[in-house]
């Protein structure tokens, strides 16, 4: 299990690497709405922060047997740069519909691409296939304690800038992220409410938690959110003992809710990254008086998808 030593030894593990990333009050949304901007960091998400957690906590002989990982996109493009600071071999499978923007990003840091399978859960088995025959590494974009634990950061530099926070809202897919953020959040205070936002079309936690089967469908704007939970994920469990609630948005609202985010507060925000304020927009999570952190959880958008949004 990640404890919140773990969390706070990641941060000190990261210090030198990666910086704080801006906590931005958004009146135009609520007076008490601050996003974390997880879209500013290091290859432009959160997702940087667990991945170089989990390479910088390898021992030499697991570096000297190079790195594998699945993706579809912003945990690739963590482990790319991970690998290209700690000068380690990568391999990053990464599904066929990955956007071009994330592939080129990984490519950008040196780390060989192999574009596999026509979703993220065919892309995760063969990447776990590849681990047992080519004696690789797998650094698991969620199942990871230490992965858990560098996202887990974001939950650390809310409760420091925003010590009255009630309310943090949460993107959340195989669960690393809110598992880790929420390990943070509830451990300096749990009765602050952690809320996961799931798309409509990648209903993993919603599921879990609800004990629901709404089917994931690919083709959509949080693409980044897609997939089921490996079987046997530590996020599990640990999703359950944090998370208050989970809430659903549709397609629409995602859209509306990037598209807001360029026109008036002057970001580019992915779909995945998007849910937490689709969710205030749309009223799914209503608004209150209560001081709410949404997580802003990437920002790689590709040109073909911004136009369709600005369309």
């Amino acid at each position: 299990m990640v404890t919140a030593a773990d969390i706070l030894a990641a941060r000190e593990r990261l210090t030198g690497y990666l910086r704080p990333t801006p906590l931005e009050h958004i009146p135009q949304i609520g007076g008490n709405v601050w996003l974390k901007l997880e879209n500013t960091n290091r290859t432009h998400s959160f997702k940087i922060r667990g991945a170089l957690n989990a390479m910088l906590s390898l021992d030499e002989a697991a570096r000297a047997r190079g790195i594998v990982t699945a993706s579809s996109g912003n945990h690739a493009q963590g482990v790319a740069y991970a690998a290209h600071l700690l000068n380690l071999p990568a391999k990053i499978l990464m599904p066929m519909h990955t956007p071009k923007k994330k592939v080129d990003g990984v490519r950008r840091y040196g780390a060989e691409v192999v574009l596999f399978g026509a979703n993220y859960d065919e892309t995760e088995l063969e990447g776990r296939r590849l681990e047992q025959v080519e004696g690789r590494t797998f650094v698991s974009p969620y199942n990871d304690a230490r992965v858990v634990a560098g996202a887990g950061t974001i939950g650390v530099e809310i409760i420091e800038e925003l010590p009255e926070v009630e309310r943090v809202i949460v993107p959340a897919s195989g669960c690393g992220l809110i598992s880790g953020v929420g390990l943070a959040i509830k451990s300096a205070n749990p009765s602050i409410e952690v809320i996961g936002v799931n798309a409509l079309s990648a209903p993993a936690l919603y599921n879990w938690l609800n004990n629901k089967q709404l089917p994931q469908v690919w083709d959509t704007l949080a693409e980044a959110l897609s997939g089921e939970i490996e079987i046997g994920s530590i996020t599990f469990d640990i999703s359950k003992q944090v998370v208050d609630r989970c809430e659903l948005v549709t397609e629409a609202q995602i859209a509306h809710a990037m598209h807001w985010l360029m026109v008036n507060a002057g970001w580019i925000a992915e779909g995945g990254g998007s849910v937490g304020v689709a969710a205030l927009l749309a009223g799914v999570i209503p608004l209150d008086e209560r001081p709410t952190a949404v997580v802003i959880s990437g920002g790689n958008v590709d040109e073909a998808t911004l136009k369709q949004i600005f369309s």
